[in-house]
């Protein structure tokens, strides 16, 4: 039998970024989920404050020189790679200097996020997307933890729809306890009518606060998992009230068969959105 191909996008990952809850768990649930069997790939952004000399990144060119345009504009699309050390698993990670040349990953020293948010996680997504159809790999299921994969539902369901490389892939977002209520840009919706989303999706969006795209994200997913012990009471709201496949906080030693299984329930159900 085939192995099923689980996709995992990631706003962090250890050890290129510190510690902590969801950079951990970004290398450890793929690991986890390539020991029972399943064929992976992992993406994350290649932010300044990766040491690129102590992590051996190295740019793989038969990806790098795509373009993005994101709001009429180019931008170039650099695919680098590393090992995580100890494990049998490689990292890609997706550049570009306006983006993620900074040395913060998602908002100033001083706690004030980055006014580019939303078109950083534009590219993100859509980098990884055109990333893997280079690569000629199928994933069946995408999944994502962090809020700067929190476009790839609208991207995969609304602009990739109709390639045939994605005919059958799912998309599954994770919640963590991350204190996040970030405002996005206010054009983040005419942006996102620029890739061809209709403004009846638009419009749910409304003024681009975290609850609405959220939201929106979670009406386009083919699942949603718990990953922290307790989550703010805006994403318990909107996960309570999500009508796709659910799956509710596990410990972190049944995390990686729960997930196994989880994927296979999303794959093996029917198309929620197209």
């Amino acid at each position: 039998m085939e192995k099923k191909r689980i996709l995992f996008i990631s706003q962090e990952i250890f050890p290129f970024l510190p510690k902590n809850e969801l950079s951990y768990s970004a290398k450890r649930i793929p690991q986890g989920i390539q020991d029972l069997g399943k064929e992976i790939r992992v993406f994350t952004p290649r932010y300044g404050n990766i040491n690129e000399r102590r992590h051996q990144l190295h740019e793989v060119i038969r990806l790098s020189g795509m373009n993005i345009v994101i709001n009429d504009h180019d931008h170039p699309l650099i695919i680098k790679v590393a090992s995580v050390p100890n494990a049998k698993m490689q990292v890609y990670f997706i550049d570009n200097e306006e983006y993620f040349k900074r040395k913060q990953s998602v908002s100033e020293d001083d706690g004030k996020y980055f006014n580019d948010n939303d078109e950083r996680s534009i590219f993100f997504c859509r980098g990884v997307l055109e990333t893997v159809k280079k690569l000629g790999w199928q994933p069946d299921v995408i999944h994502c933890h962090g809020w700067l994969g929190m476009m790839m539902p609208l991207y995969l369901k609304k602009v990739y729809n109709k390639d045939p490389h994605f005919a059958n892939t799912k998309v599954v977002l994770s919640f963590y306890d991350l204190g996040f209520n970030h405002h996005f840009d206010d054009q983040l919706a005419e942006k996102l009518k620029f890739d061809g989303i209709d403004e009846e999706i638009t419009s749910e969006i409304g003024d681009a606060t975290f609850e609405n795209v959220l939201s929106t994200a979670v009406k386009y997913s083919d699942g949603i998992t718990v990953l922290s012990e307790k989550i703010s009471d805006i994403c318990q709201k909107i996960f309570d009230e999500a009508t796709c496949a659910k799956l509710d906080f596990v410990p972190e030693e049944h995390q990686s068969k729960q997930l196994s299984d989880f994927f296979d329930r999303v794959i093996n159900e029917e198309v929620l959105v197209s």
